[in-house]
């Protein structure tokens, strides 16, 4: 299993809105990409949340059955209309990627 977490900081403004509307787009948007390819075993993506710490805009985390099926939605045509709209509202993003061996789940 791999596991595909990523976090966006946001723009104050971007594409003519405010931070919290492109926050509530990007999050409708990535929503869509949840059953796009076979092997996606969970998908979350999730805002910050008021009176709660928070260093990051949007998270996304998400589980895939292996390496095939993360590659399968990073190249999805579902998944790459969405990726223009993140890179103009982003101001900083960090990912990571890891694989969780069968032993340890």
């Amino acid at each position: 299993m791999i596991k595909h977490i990523v976090m966006w900081k946001l723009k104050e403004q971007a594409e003519g809105a405010d931070r919290a509307a492109n926050a509530r787009e990007m999050k409708r948007r990535l929503d869509e990409c949840a059953q796009i390819v076979p092997g996606i075993v969970t998908f979350e993506v999730t805002l910050a949340q008021p009176d709660l710490e928070a260093t990051y805009d949007v998270v996304l985390y998400s589980e895939f059955a292996d390496r095939a099926a993360l590659e399968a939605y990073i190249k999805h045509p579902t998944h790459q209309a969405v990726v223009p709209f993140i890179g103009a509202i982003r101001e900083a993003r960090q990912c990571m990627d890891y694989e969780v061996l069968a032993a340890f789940r």
